[in-house]
């Protein structure tokens, strides 16, 4: 019996580079998954529904491996945030969240090594932004150019600074993918991160 391979389904840099952490082998594949929200989703659902959707399509083009499938959705007055993409947009999104508090929903789903078994969690992240002006915010996204993420701030890098106060279970999920959950996924699927290092 072969030895399960981790594969991280997602094409994100931010998510590889989080794995990369764990000092694990693995190997990346693009779900191709439509992230278009359902009407009437609240975002918690949409994060939780993506990251099975992407560990599913995954795993079944790689039976017997661990798939790990994650989505992030930002939250504000009940509405989702989107990607950015454009300069415009990010700056609007910025505004709207000066002084604000916004929840990060970071889902996690590993499927495998059996194809009967899966696992879900979402890691909520509340994060309380600084009321800062609109000359700080061009400088910002002039400098970090945070168009693809949501909520259009890096919290990793400069985008630091716009935040006042971030409460969490675990710090990476606001990044992007939630390690300390991740690890004890990766545990019951017969993967131990210590003894693979």
């Amino acid at each position: 019996m072969k030895r399960p391979v981790i594969v991280l389904a997602s094409t994100s840099r931010y998510r590889r580079e989080l794995l990369q952490r764990l000092q694990v082998r693995f190997d990346v594949q693009s779900p191709e998954v439509d992230e278009t929200p359902r009407v009437g989703e609240v975002p918690r659902e949409t994060a939780l529904r993506l990251a099975i959707a992407k560990a599913r399509a995954v795993s079944a083009m790689r039976p017997g491996d661990v798939v790990i499938g994650s989505d992030q959705v930002a939250e504000l007055d009940g509405e989702a945030l989107s990607k950015p993409l454009e300069h415009e947009r990010a700056l609007a999104q910025l505004q709207r969240m000066r002084g604000r508090e916004v929840v990060f929903h970071t889902a996690v789903a590993v499927a495998g090594p059996t194809a009967d078994r899966m696992q879900m969690d979402c890691i909520p992240t509340v994060v309380r932004m600084r009321v800062l002006p609109d000359v700080a915010l061009e400088s910002y996204l002039r400098a970090d150019r945070p168009y693809d993420c949501a909520g259009a701030a890096k919290i990793e890098s400069l985008g630091i600074a716009l935040v006042e106060r971030v409460q969490s279970d675990d710090p990476t999920a606001l990044i992007g993918l939630p390690l300390i959950r991740l690890t004890t996924m990766l545990t019951a699927a017969g993967i131990s991160v210590l003894r693979a290092a």
